[in-house]
C-alpha cells in the first residue's frame, strides 16, 4: 500500500508540475481582461488547455 501511495502522490505532483504552464498563462489573460481569478478558479481551464495542447501536437502512427 505504500508504494501505491507514493505513486499517486508523485503523479499528482506531475500533474500539478505539467498543468502549471497553461494555467499560469491562462491566469495572466484574466488578469488582464479584468476577471479577478485565482489559481484554484483557473485550474480547470488550465488542465483542459495542457490536455487540448497535448493532443494537438501529438503525433498520430
Amino acid at each position: 500500500m505504500g508504494d501505491f501511495l507514493k505513486s499517486l502522490v508523485a503523479m499528482i505532483v506531475a500533474f500539478v508540475i505539467f498543468t502549471f504552464p497553461a494555467t499560469w498563462l491562462f491566469m495572466l489573460f484574466a488578469g488582464n481582461v479584468g476577471w479577478a481569478w485565482g489559481y484554484m478558479e483557473v485550474l480547470p481551464l488550465g488542465i483542459l488547455i495542457s490536455v487540448l495542447l497535448g493532443g494537438v501536437t501529438s503525433r498520430t502512427w
